[in-house]
């Protein structure tokens, strides 16, 4: 029997790799013989740049930044050498999770140091760039980046705007004489898990700014800074991003990347799918396991464990999703592609002590999942 394992990380508990080889654990706890393929997995968001260097034997390469408040901080990007790849998530930069509650700001927030770990890898000798967009703390439709790489944004008195959203009320021009070359030379592949437009009720303002501590008003005068972005950079690149699917993720960031750069916004997860070769290594498995932290219906929105259930249907092999929060309307997903979807926690408990003993539980999850496939074979 082979079993496929190819998990998203369990946030704040467990990264794709250590998911993977916790099934891997319970799986052989019942039958050490089977058969298990560890594929990490992600869909733009936090475990991207592990997964991809993982798959693609890569290296983890540090390199000096700034968080989202303009601190200084040590960076990382995933590189392979091979293909002059760099993978670089914005959250590794710019996230959410690197600034406590009550210091987040969405009109200060910069994406500065994403454009740094650019930099850095175009230094290394980087032609080839995957970007995940997701946990971005930003909403500065990415000047921050776009000047780390030499674009100046300009007031209507040709001085440089503030950071953040709040210097995009005051931007008249840019200037982007002094762009790095090398971005020219370079093709981009962005890797979303949403497919937001940059701006309206769907767009980065609305969505997703209040997650970064935006009030109701914020959210209108966010939006109106969004648009005049959009008045003033597209006439400057001749190109038009702001309907472009995908271009409001990262508070913007992927329009700014769409309109600077030569690149293409893709589905994180199927990006993913197809650089590890899932499809190649599901054909012929048994039986596939997958799952994240959190299972419900918005799963079916682009997240990973149903991008994987998708790619085993299409193989015809069964998958299973486990997850450690299972929404009520997480059973809805059951069907052709999800043969079944299972809570990892045992009991109980809060939720640092769940996190914490997160591995352990999907190994016992694993483990039962196991015997109840084994026990079927046998009667069968």
């Amino acid at each position: 029997m082979r079993i496929v394992c190819a998990p998203d990380s369990f946030k704040e508990s467990m990264t794709s790799v250590e998911a993977a080889q916790a099934m891997s654990r319970g799986i052989h706890r019942v039958d050490p013989t089977i058969e298990c393929d560890l594929v990490p997995m992600a869909d733009g968001g936090e475990g991207t740049t592990e997964a991809l260097i993982t798959a693609l034997e890569g290296e983890w390469v540090e390199a000096p930044s700034h968080d989202a408040l303009n601190r200084p901080i040590i960076g990382r990007f995933g590189f392979v050498a091979g293909s002059h790849l760099a993978v670089i998530e914005v959250a590794e930069a710019a996230g959410l999770a690197q600034i406590r509650p009550d210091q987040r700001d969405v009109w200060a927030a910069t994406s500065r140091g994403v454009g740094e770990l650019i930099l850095a890898a175009l230094d290394r000798g980087a032609k080839q760039f995957v970007i995940g967009l997701g946990g971005s703390a930003t909403n500065d439709a990415g000047t921050g980046m776009l000047t780390a790489l030499g674009a100046r944004f300009l007031d209507a008195d040709g001085r440089p705007i503030g950071q953040g959203a709040r210097g995009l009320v005051t931007l008249g021009s840019v200037d982007t004489s002094h762009l790095d070359a090398r971005l020219g030379l370079a093709t981009f592949r962005i890797a979303s898990d949403v497919s937001n437009p940059l701006l309206g009720i769907d767009g980065a303002s609305a969505v997703y700014s209040p997650q970064k501590g935006a009030s109701a008003l914020d959210v209108q005068a966010l939006e109106a800074a969004l648009t005049h972005w959009a008045d003033i950079v597209e006439p400057t690149f001749s190109r038009r991003v702001r309907e472009i699917p995908g271009a409001g993720a990262a508070g913007g960031l992927g329009a700014a990347l769409a309109v600077a750069t030569e690149s293409t916004i893709e589905s994180g997860v199927d990006l993913v799918r197809d650089t590890v070769g899932l499809r190649e290594r599901i054909a012929g498995a048994d039986w596939v396991f997958t799952g994240e932290g959190g299972i419900d219906r918005q799963t079916a929105s682009g997240k990973t464990p149903w991008g994987v259930s998708q790619t085993a249907r299409a193989e015809g092999v069964p998958a299973v999703l486990f997850g450690g929060r299972i929404s009520d309307d997480a059973y809805d997903l059951i069907g052709d592609a999800v043969v079944a979807v299972v809570p990892i926690l045992r009991q109980v408990t809060d939720l640092q002590t769940a996190l914490r003993h997160g591995s352990a539980n999907l190994e016992r999850a694993a483990a039962t999942v196991t015997r109840l496939i084994m026990a079927g074979r046998s009667s069968s």
